[in-house]
């Protein structure tokens, strides 16, 4: 027994092995051929387990009994498996599409059973976005779509008909059915055609669609970019004859009708702005509607809409245009010009009367005039593709070569700016009415601006390098009735600057009020040129006149920094022709504000504890910088200031003296406030920069050695940056030297009783008349009290001022007796004091001592300092 029961459980144990293994092999078998040889396998196993069965009933009885079950088990498991398998749908990816479509479209019906418009915007949206899938994947739309339309459209007019249901709407509800109501409209309208087919015959429309989309069909490249504004039902054979198949010229190229090209451009500018328009994609297809464009009218009005959509790439204020998209821009921009120089008849204006943008149009044809009017503005893509060059320019390093071949691309940049101004030259030549030649004029005259912008801060050198690659690169353009030719520029000396001059009078003779901007600019900046090339009085004469300074407070911030830049170069040119005082003049208001950086715009304001600068202000004033190549050297402007500050500063200083009135008279508060800071220092070493050897020079122009004061001067390293370097230091010398004189006289004549002016001629190293010049003419101004021999070259002092130890005693009398004043003001008022406390005692005849004072009598008597003669020892 024990035996057999052992025995049987090892067999079933074998079995269930043996079974297991079987199991593992057909999983195998079926994951490695797949589930359609999986119905083989089941079925041979099925007649192998009967084979097995039978002759195992033969042979042995047990395991009769035990085979049924694991039969029975693995029947029942391979027919449910066998069930799940016939359950499992298998589906493509393009089936799944519909089913989703189909689904979207259930549930918008679903939602009008209910009158749940927001669930039916939701999905609507969702249903659009499906259409843009099925187009991408170059699928056809469902015609479910077109039947989910014309259901909304009908639920929609019966919706807005009850007019109490409506009344009673929700607002949310209400707001979904009004934005239905605008995008069921335009949808509805873009497949109007579609629309009506179907409500013509509903029961065979998708017959006819399924007809259209087996007949086969060239798919047209264009055609599809150009509709990818708004989803489009496949549309029946007699449509995709006319509309999907394109002419192949003969150049190769396929070829749109004008009405479809116009629909394609209608399509990029709807979706122009909008925030999922793919701005490389509108930017491809109007590429390809360029090449594909016959007429003028066409290429111009692509060429309008693509040199748009390029502008368009870079949304944000901050950045740049690509560097890239920049010059593809302006390359088309040329190719406009140059086709509407060739086309005359087309004039593109900002404002012209309404016409059918889908429609070819031609010079006297179809009721134009001679003159094709078209709405756009040239002048708008020239002022743009200078912005974004600049905006360019204000973001890259300046100190990497980047800056360098980016700044390059001003040339090329010029020859567009040329050849906007021939434009419109070429447009007012011809015989336009008077109100077109208005609107002509003002784009013109903003080239012209723009062009003198670019030239009017550079040298001649520069500017005849910009001119000759011009006439290189466009030899074809008309002669200008504005400027002067390139022969004319170069063959007199002053040519740059006549060109200058030309285009800044072309400026003032426009007489609008729109153009007070641009006269007041062009001012400045023929000011600024004149001053550039050290013609001082010519430029001090023009900016007077103007009378910018009583209204510039008004102009805009860049008119207001380019003003700052006018008055700063006006006083770097007074410089350099040696006129000091004026220099001090020019730079006295901006170096005063301590500001210079912001005021030039050539850096951002930190800001200060009291005051704050807000984030939206430094982001304007980021805006406003200007490119580092046009930045004045401030390094520059201060050492310039401070040398004429030193000329004026130290001869008032010694002539002041101790005198506290005239102490007070200060010429230049910073630079009195860098030498009192140098006179507290204890250790001075040699200088480093360009303020310490300034601020040496001064303390040896006080003492009188003006070699020392020279050299100091002469040894800075900045002014190596102007042209005319030895020129200005030899004058610079000269003015050291008269003033050295001037302060050694002031700080020395109580010294002297007689001076001779050879004596001070040969100090000096000055001609005799330039000494006898400068003495008389302190005479006449009362600075010195001394009279001239002219018989004997002989400066005699009349001893009329007070020596220094003098000029202390009357300081420290007027102190004394103020200090005896506070006394007595302080002794009066505690008299007053004692006097009202003991009023009521005695009988008022004990005297009053302040009253005793005043008398002269047993009061203490006032003590009265006066001050020495004039000429007395002390």
């Amino acid at each position: 027994m024990s035996s057999r029961f052992f025995r049987a459980i090892s067999d079933s144990e074998s079995d269930s092995s043996d079974e297991e293994e079987l199991l593992s092999d057909e999983e195998q078998v079926q994951s490695k051929w797949g589930t359609k040889k999986q119905d083989d396998s089941d079925d041979s196993d099925d007649s192998d387990d009967d084979d097995d069965s039978d002759e195992n009933d033969s042979e042995d009885e047990p395991q009769q009994a035990r085979k049924p079950m694991s039969r029975f088990m693995r029947d029942a498991s391979s027919d449910s498996e066998s069930e799940e398998e016939v359950r499992k749908v298998i589906k493509s990816a393009k089936d799944k599409r519909l089913d989703e479509f189909e689904g979207v479209v259930h549930a918008i019906e679903n939602a009008q059973r209910i009158d749940d418009w927001a669930s039916i915007s939701k999905e609507f949206d969702g249903m659009l976005r499906l259409c843009d899938r099925q187009r991408t994947l170059n699928e056809a739309i469902p015609t479910s779509f077109i039947k989910c339309l014309s259901s909304l459209e009908e639920f929609l007019s019966a919706s807005l008909a009850n007019k109490e249901a409506t009344k009673k709407m929700k607002a949310p509800n209400a707001k979904a059915m009004n934005g239905m109501k605008s995008k069921l409209k335009k949808v509805t309208k873009e497949n109007e055609a579609a629309l009506a087919q179907f409500k013509e015959d509903p029961e065979g429309y998708e017959t006819k669609v399924q007809a259209a989309q087996q007949t086969p069909a060239v798919p047209s490249v264009l055609t599809k970019k150009k509709e990818s504004a708004a989803p489009v039902v496949v549309p029946v054979a007699e449509e995709v004859n006319e509309e999907e198949f394109q002419t192949i010229g003969k150049d190769g190229k396929a070829s749109l009708s004008s009405d479809a090209l116009f629909k394609g451009l209608t399509a990029v500018l709807e979706a122009r702005g909008r925030k999922s328009t793919d701005r490389g994609e509108q930017i491809a297809t109007l590429s390809k509607l360029y090449s594909s464009a016959q007429t003028p009218y066409q290429r111009i009005r692509v060429l309008l809409t693509l040199v748009a959509a390029r502008f368009d790439y870079s949304t944000s204020a901050n950045a740049y245009m690509p560097v890239d998209m920049w010059k593809q821009a302006r390359e088309e921009l040329n190719v406009l010009l140059q086709v509407l120089f060739e086309n005359p008849s087309y004039l593109v204006l900002e404002q012209t009367d309404d016409y059918d943008d889908e429609v070819e149009r031609k010079p006297n044809e179809n009721g134009e005039g001679a003159f094709v009017h078209v709405r756009g503005s040239v002048v708008s893509f020239i002022d743009r593709l200078d912005d974004e060059f600049t905006k360019s320019l204000q973001q890259i390093d300046p100190h990497a070569t980047e800056y360098v071949e980016r700044l390059c691309d001003e040339k090329q940049l010029y020859q567009t700016i040329v050849r906007g101004q021939s434009y419109f030259e070429t447009v007012l030549a011809q015989d336009l009415p008077p109100k077109v030649a208005s609107m002509v004029d003002e784009p013109l005259r903003r080239c012209v601006m723009r062009r003198l912008e670019h030239i009017y801060s550079k040298q001649d050198v520069i500017i005849l390098a910009l001119e000759t690659a011009n006439h290189e690169a466009q030899p074809n353009l008309p002669a200008s009735t504005i400027t002067p030719t390139l022969d004319q520029v170069r063959e007199r000396p002053d040519g740059p600057m006549q060109l200058v001059h030309a285009l800044c009078v072309f400026l003032y003779q426009g007489t609008e009020e729109s153009g007070e901007r641009q006269r007041t600019r062009a001012i400045l900046c023929h000011v600024y040129h004149h001053a550039l090339h050290a013609d001082y009085h010519v430029a001090r004469d023009r900016f007077l006149m103007s009378h910018l300074q009583e209204s510039v407070h008004l102009a805009d911030a860049d008119t207001q920094i380019l003003y700052n830049r006018v008055l700063v170069q006006l006083g770097v040119c007074a410089f350099r022709v040696g006129l000091i005082r004026e220099c001090h003049t020019a730079l006295q208001e901006i170096f005063t504000t301590g500001r210079v950086k912001e005021l030039l715009a050539q850096g951002v304001s930190k800001g200060s504890a009291y005051n704050t600068v807000s984030a939206e202000q430094e982001k304007l004033d980021r805006q406003r910088q200007l490119p580092f190549h046009m930045h004045i050297n401030l390094e520059l402007l201060e050492c310039v200031y401070l040398v004429a500050s030193m000329l004026l500063e130290v001869p008032n200083m010694a002539y002041a003296g101790a005198d506290p009135e005239l102490r007070k008279k200060i010429i230049s508060r910073p630079f009195r406030r860098m030498l009192d800071y140098t006179d507290r220092l204890v250790f001075s070493g040699p200088p480093e920069n360009t303020r310490d050897h300034i601020m040496q020079a001064s303390r040896a122009l006080q003492n009188g050695d003006w070699k020392a004061c020279t050299a100091l001067v002469e040894s800075i390293k900045i002014w190596k940056l102007l042209a005319d370097k030895d020129t200005v230091l030899q004058r610079l010398s000269r003015h050291i030297q008269e003033e050295g004189l001037r302060t050694y006289l002031f700080n020395f004549a109580s010294h002297y009783d007689s001076l001779s002016l050879v004596h001070l001629a040969e100090t000096f190293e000055l001609p005799e008349n330039t000494v006898r010049s400068i003495v008389s003419r302190m005479i006449w101004n009362d600075e010195l009290a001394a009279s001239l021999d002219p018989t004997e070259a002989m400066l005699l002092f009349r001893r009329m001022e007070l020596h220094r130890v003098q000029q202390l005693s009357l300081a420290l009398a007027d102190r004394a007796h103020a200090m005896l004043e506070q006394n007595e003001w302080l002794l009066d008022s505690k008299t007053d004091d004692s006097r009202s406390h003991h009023s009521g005692h005695g009988d008022g005849k004990g005297g009053d001592a302040r009253d005793g004072r005043r008398k002269g009598g047993r009061g203490r008597p006032r003590v009265q300092l006066q001050a020495p003669a004039l000429g007395q020892k002390v």
